[in-house]
């Protein structure tokens, strides 16, 4: 029934980096579409904080605090979720960080630090949670990008980085895992006005620039990444895996 696409009811969601900014407004729009939705980050207090606000507007909400980088934490957070609720059909590998700071003044631990944090990080989350999906023969997993794979600007080098190989990973798996009725999608936001995003919100000329850089002529909102993270978690996605998914105002499309 045309009422029923797009439906989430019934699927368990893991969304990393999901107490703020864009993986709390996926993890709700997962939330809206039905889904039980798991959320991480770090900070136990925040995350509950947000849990009660989904729970407030009726959605499922669960947390589970811990660190993408530690790979143990990772491991049995995947395998509590699928215990509790029997199953993990969703990942949204989200959460990320980010260093900025001229390259020639760049740390090698530094730079270590943000691939470890978004791309290693975001190979064992897929592993595992992909691990249990395909004992059940089906399974999502959206890995949050970013046009800055694709483009850049100076003092991001590590971030660029880190987001290309997110990319290719997106692709490389997807071919992998689309035999075990696994999808592998990737969501390349452009600029949105987040948490994340603060320093470059504060510089009024910079924010100027990407409005007019944008052909829609603005930044965008946390919630407008909803849909996008709602469609490639859905069934209407079935035959959509190893796509990156540009939700940038039309950034990219620019010259």
């Amino acid at each position: 029934m045309a009422g029923d696409m797009f439906s989430l009811k019934g699927r368990v969601a893991l969304v990393t980096g999901a107490s703020r900014g864009l993986g709390f407004a996926m993890a709700r729009g997962l939330g809206r579409a039905g889904a039980r939705v798991v959320l991480n980050a770090r900070d136990p207090a925040a995350l509950k904080i947000k849990a009660d606000e989904l729970g407030r507007e009726g959605i499922k909400a669960d947390t589970a605090p811990f660190d993408v980088v530690d790979e143990n934490a990772a491991k049995t957070a995947v395998e509590r979720i699928v215990k509790t609720h029997g199953a993990l059909d969703i990942l949204i590998s989200n959460a990320g960080m980010n260093i900025r700071k001229p390259s020639l003044e760049y740390a090698t631990a530094d730079f270590q630090t943000i691939l470890s944090t978004h791309l290693t990080a975001g190979f064992v989350l897929a592993r595992e949670a992909a691990t249990h999906m395909a004992a059940k023969g089906f399974g999502r997993i959206i890995i949050t990008t970013s046009v800055m794979g694709k483009i850049s600007r100076p003092n991001i080098a590590a971030y660029s980085a880190a987001k290309a190989g997110l990319d290719s990973l997106t692709r490389a798996l997807a071919v992998e895992w689309a035999p075990k009725g696994i999808t592998v999608n990737a969501i390349a936001p452009g600029f949105f006005a987040t948490e994340l995003n603060a320093p470059l919100l504060a510089n009024p000329e910079f924010t100027a620039m990407v409005a007019k850089r944008t052909p829609i002529g603005r930044w965008a909102q946390p919630d407008e990444l909803a849909g996008a993270a709602v469609f490639l978690a859905s069934d209407e996605a079935a035959y959509v895996t190893g796509h990156t998914l540009f939700v940038d105002g039309g950034l990219t499309a620019a010259l």
